[in-house]
Parts: structure tokens; C-alpha cells; sequence
């Protein structure tokens, strides 16, 4: 059974840019935020990056702001 390739790390947003809903590239990236070594392991936050497929523009949201 054939099956068609999906592009998961694809989704339509609206870009600030470009002013219109286009393809946007988008993941999660863990980083860590203290730059204490003893610290570092407690210091992980996931953050959602996404990259404008039409122009390129990047935003950085970090997805834990309690």
C-alpha cells in the first residue's frame, strides 16, 4: 500500500510579514535558560519556533509561561 508523504512540521498561521495566512515550518525546541551548570537541569522550557515558508520571519514562543 502506497501512502502519500505528510509534512507534519508544516501548518498555515498568519504572518505578521507578509499580512496573510501562509505555510509555516513549525517545532518545539527544549532550552535551557540558567547558565548556572548546577542549575541547568531544572532550567528546560519548551519553546515553539516557527519560520515563514513565504518570507522567512521567525517567532519564538515560549509555551510554559506560568
Amino acid at each position: 500500500m502506497a501512502t502519500t508523504p505528510s509534512t507534519p512540521d508544516t501548518t498555515v498561521e498568519y504572518c505578521s510579514q507578509c499580512g496573510r495566512e501562509t505555510p509555516h515550518m513549525v517545532r518545539v525546541e527544549i532550552r535551557t535558560e540558567s547558565t548556572k551548570p548546577e542549575n541547568a537541569e531544572f532550567s528546560r522550557e519548551p519553546y515553539r519556533l516557527t519560520r515563514c515558508r513565504e518570507c522567512g520571519a521567525e517567532t519564538t514562543l515560549r509555551m510554559n509561561n506560568a
